[in-house]
């Protein structure tokens, strides 16, 4: 669907978290290490970047069964390609396929990566971490292409320049085949690669972390196929919390990720969430939304991905928000969407400065400039006065599952329009 309307609601209900998209797309990566069957249970069948994703590795010659919603089944019945041929919207994780695609076969080809536009976000690290272990890189008109040295890929110790995600999982993936030792310095040691770290262990790989100072791999002959489930979506978690309060709602999240989410939980505390502890759920009776200053980081700290969604937070309280993201400080855009709001800011160097005038938004129609903004934006539409339409809708649905039926199901005025 191309829009989404919202109109002023309160959240009430319970939500169900689904697994988590950013874990999820790594697992299918990861698929590409074995011939033998993988299968993912609470697997978010429905999200389109997960789509595109199994699109890929049935494009490199893999099979795939959704049995439901939550549950995939990925085979190989024939020896994989080494090009990625692929016409359709391309996503980050392309990066990761080449990197499967070298450390098995001994080379690979796959189109340059797309996916959320965050600032200068490139692709540098993924390069020098191949190269490391031997491999040469290359473009060639629209494809990244890379290749094993004779014998495949040689463990060796990479060194990260900055705590990067994607550049750790191609590490860690790159290295569970590559002959000998590798050990990634100063790794982002997150809940979703340590989702992955765990399914690779159950497939035969050898890693060992080490806090946030270092992983070593030790590589293997093969991996075997094996059964895992995903984590649950930290994101969408705290989605569901930020809307329930600047909507005075009452929502229990089930499944709710405590143990990924200590420092967010910490700070919306004190900024007027009222939220109670249940053994499998949170609950959330509303509460008061209270300007906040955060800065995004490494894990434990606040996740990039998170400061969308903290900043419609800010366009409900009283006063001024003020919001660091030093890794993707491009990455500010939507705040001019929620100027159309009548939402007050302005970016001081890499800082969005908030003027939140207690929540007194208008209806209007705004742009879904990634994901994580266009989830932000139907937040600032459940508190706004009148009609809200966002264009580009169809972002929120790469990693949100179901995202308007769950808030329907919450209570909110909510609905696609073609």
């Amino acid at each position: 669907m191309s829009f989404l309307k919202v109109r002023p609601s309160r959240l009430e209900g319970v939500v169900d978290i689904s697994g988590a998209k950013n874990s999820a797309l790594r697992l299918l990566a990861a698929s590409l290490l074995t011939d033998e069957k993988v299968t993912l249970t609470n697997y978010p069948a429905p999200l389109l970047d997960a789509q595109i994703h199994v699109g890929m590795i049935e494009a490199l010659g893999k099979s795939a069964t959704c049995e439901n919603d939550k549950h995939i089944e990925i085979t190989e019945g024939k020896r994989l390609s080494t090009t990625l041929k692929w016409e359709g919207r391309s996503i980050r994780n392309t990066l990761l396929v080449l990197g499967a695609l070298t450390t098995r076969l001994g080379e690979g080809k796959v189109p340059l990566p797309g996916g959320c536009k965050l600032g200068e976000r490139k692709f540098d690290l993924h390069v020098m971490l191949l190269e490391g272990l031997g491999a040469k890189v290359w473009e060639e008109e629209e494809y990244l292409c890379c290749s094993a040295p004779p014998g495949g890929l040689v463990g060796a110790d990479i060194h990260l320049p900055l705590r990067s995600t994607g550049a750790t999982e191609n590490a860690i993936i790159c290295g569970t085949l590559a002959k000998g030792i590798t050990r990634v310095w100063n790794p982002h040691i997150r809940p979703e690669i340590m989702d992955l770290i765990s399914m690779l262990r159950k497939m035969g790989a050898k890693i060992s972390v080490f806090g946030q100072e270092h992983i070593e791999i030790q590589g293997v002959e093969g991996l075997q196929g094996t059964e895992h489930e995903v984590i649950a979506d930290n994101m969408e978690a705290i989605t569901w919390l930020v809307g329930s309060v600047m909507t005075g709602g009452d929502v229990e999240i089930s499944g709710f990720p405590y143990a990924d989410l200590e420092v967010v939980l910490a700070h919306l505390r004190s900024a007027g969430a009222k939220i109670f502890r249940n053994e499998d759920s949170l609950i959330v009776r509303g509460g008061t939304c209270y300007p906040i200053e955060i800065s995004t980081g490494p894990h434990p700290g606040i996740n990039s991905d998170v400061q969308p969604i903290l900043a419609a937070w800010g366009a409900c309280a009283k006063g001024e928000s003020r919001i660091v993201d030093l890794r993707f400080p491009g990455r500010y855009g939507y705040a001019e969407e929620m100027a159309r709001m009548g939402v007050k800011q302005e970016i001081r160097g890499d800082m969005l400065v908030l003027h939140g005038n207690g929540g007194d938004l208008n209806g209007a129609q705004v742009r879904a400039l990634d994901l994580r903004a266009g989830a932000a934006l139907a937040l600032c539409g459940l508190v706004a006065k009148g009609e809200t339409l966002i264009s580009d809708a169809w972002q929120i649905g790469r990693g949100y599952v179901d995202f308007q039926k769950k808030l329907r199901e919450l209570g909110a005025v909510a609905e696609w329009i073609d």
